[in-house]
């Protein structure tokens, strides 16, 4: 067949540099530009690796750092409430003694209140016995006509405040 021996003849030479144009560019591409963005690749996997340990030093300097001011939190936390309750325990302490004071003065003041009422009591008591002496000598007197003298009719008075 003529037309395959022609076809042969003609895209041959076609054929030949195509061949030698693709064996440039694999070898080209292969040994110059491979090797350099292999190196780029290479160059960012480490800067990534190196990142990211980076991040993991920080973090776990954060967390360090982090469980050193919890732990100074919980203490300074733990001193303010021994304070709060040593002052509570203080404030209580002085209370006790002011209440304390204060029923000491209130109670001395009642028993004084308490003499003075009994004094004045049997001051009035007296004063009651002189009177009734008095009304009950001038209660017979004018109804019985008879003079009754004073101290029999003190001694009725006093039996009588004294029975009730």
């Amino acid at each position: 067949m003529p037309q395959i021996s022609q076809i042969a003849a003609t895209y041959a030479s076609q054929i030949f540099w195509l061949l030698i144009t693709f064996g440039l560019l694999y070898f080209g591409i292969g040994k110059l530009m491979v090797p350099r963005v292999q190196g780029v690749m290479d160059l960012r996997e480490s800067k990534i690796a190196q990142d990211l340990a980076s991040a993991e030093s920080a973090r776990v300097t954060a967390d360090t750092t982090e469980a050193a001011w919890n732990a100074d939190m919980d203490a300074a936390r733990a001193a303010a409430q021994a304070e709060v309750a040593a002052a509570k325990a203080r404030a209580a302490a002085a209370t006790e003694a002011q209440l304390r004071h204060a029923d000491a003065d209130l109670a001395e003041r009642v028993a004084h209140h308490d003499v003075a009422v009994a004094n004045a009591k049997a001051a009035a008591m007296v004063n009651v016995q002189t009177i009734a002496t008095e009304a009950a000598q001038e209660l017979v007197q004018r109804l019985a006509g008879v003079a009754v003298p004073t101290e029999a009719a003190n001694e009725a008075v006093r039996r009588q405040l004294n029975h009730g």
